[in-house]
């Protein structure tokens, strides 16, 4: 289930290069797109939107709506993220809020608190199914003194 990667975790891929970069002394406010692979280190409020990679370095704090291919998380982030790729939650990392996306890993001590959705994983088919507690009777657990 859990392999070592090659490389470090905040390494962006191989084919890629990083494109911007935002230092742990900037603070940044308003709205934000990129193309390639983008690292932030300091501070970000506001919506990050159609981008590609977004790195969130360790000492990064980010609040806000992100929507994008594919995010790196060693820092903070709080808000709503759509990931059309993946999230990586890495052990510093910390997210808080609502995360949509197809393929998820969190490393040991990376802390997910709120809602998950993994989009592309559910059957279109099951999802006009009722769930199981309204369409059977049956007990969750063997009744007392071994009853049926």
């Amino acid at each position: 289930m859990f392999s070592k990667a090659s490389g470090s975790p905040t390494s962006p891929p191989p084919s890629e290069e990083i494109s911007a970069y935002l230092g742990k002394e900037t603070t940044f406010q308003g709205k934000m797109t990129f193309e390639g692979v983008f690292r932030l280190d300091g501070k970000f409020e506001g919506e990050i939107f159609e981008s590609g990679t977004l790195i969130v370095g360790e000492t990064a704090n980010i609040k806000g709506n992100i929507e994008l291919q594919t995010l790196v998380i060693n820092g903070r982030v709080e808000g709503e993220i759509y990931a059309k790729s993946r999230v990586e939650i890495h052990s510093t990392g910390k997210v808080y809020g609502t995360l949509s996306t197809p393929t998820l890993t969190i490393s040991e001590g990376g802390i997910l608190e709120g809602n998950c959705k993994m989009e592309g994983v559910i059957d279109k088919k099951e999802d006009n199914r009722e769930p199981p507690s309204q369409s059977a009777h049956l007990p969750l657990s063997p009744s007392p003194e071994g009853e049926e």
